[in-house]
């Protein structure tokens, strides 16, 4: 039966920080390298292994991905690196702090942006320090200006039909290494997660989610490793 490994890149500088992060591209910290070996470590010692490996275009997971593969000693194992993988895009939040924001604005709206399922913050200003319109990994991609989390469900979900699955279908076992919502949309699709419920789902960092699926890619099993 097909086996799907996820896991949300370790602690970030921002996560530290307490700021909205989303494409701006942060690295991780000590504790998140951390998570990483730990996940890796585990990895290898429940006997779980990978033929194929996915992660977005930022470095935080692109990092997380590379220890966890040291850490197994299968830094050989192809990978492949999509912007379609990328952490929701937070607009106009991106670099502020979370707390700062919600006595600027209120502890309601900062809900409804951060939590909502289909409500993105406000937009990026055209001269936003954080516009990454320009960077040379999107080149022909047309970055976003805001995403909610519906949007974000909406470019991961072809992705993992044109990439994952068919990998999966053909019996390869697959390690994503993502973020939270990028995540999260997987997490609802698998599991069948009702809009009204996803938004509440918190995804730990460093934490591998093992899936197990039937041929048609239904799963039969969902668990964090650490708990078997």
């Amino acid at each position: 039966m097909p086996r799907l490994v996820l896991i949300r890149h370790g602690q970030s500088s921002w996560n530290l920080e307490n700021r909205f992060t989303g494409w701006w591209d942060v690295d991780v910290t000590e504790l998140g390298i951390e998570e990483a070996r730990a996940a890796g470590r585990l990895l290898a010692e429940r006997g779980l292994d990978f033929d194929a490996c996915f992660t977005s275009l930022q470095s935080r997971a692109i990092k997380t991905l590379n220890i966890v593969l040291e850490e197994m000693r299968r830094l050989w194992l192809p990978v492949e690196k999509d912007w379609h993988l990328n952490e929701r895009h937070y607009g106009g939040l991106t670099g502020l702090n979370k707390a700062e924001t919600i006595a600027k604005v209120g502890e309601e709206q900062v809900r409804i942006w951060r939590r909502s399922f289909d409500i993105p913050p406000p937009p990026m200003e055209e001269d936003s320090p954080f516009d990454l319109s320009a960077d040379r990994r999107y080149a022909g991609i047309e970055v976003p200006r805001t995403e909610s989390l519906k949007d974000t469900i909406a470019r991961v979900l072809p992705y993992w039909e044109e990439r994952i699955a068919p990998a999966l279908r053909s019996g390869e076992r697959v390690l994503i290494s993502a973020h939270g919502n990028s995540l999260r949309a997987l997490v609802k699709h698998l599991s069948h997660i009702p809009d009204d419920e996803i938004t509440g789902l918190e995804i730990p960092t460093g934490q591998p989610i093992v899936y197990e699926l039937d041929g048609d890619l239904n799963a039969t099993d969902r668990y964090y490793l650490k708990d078997r």
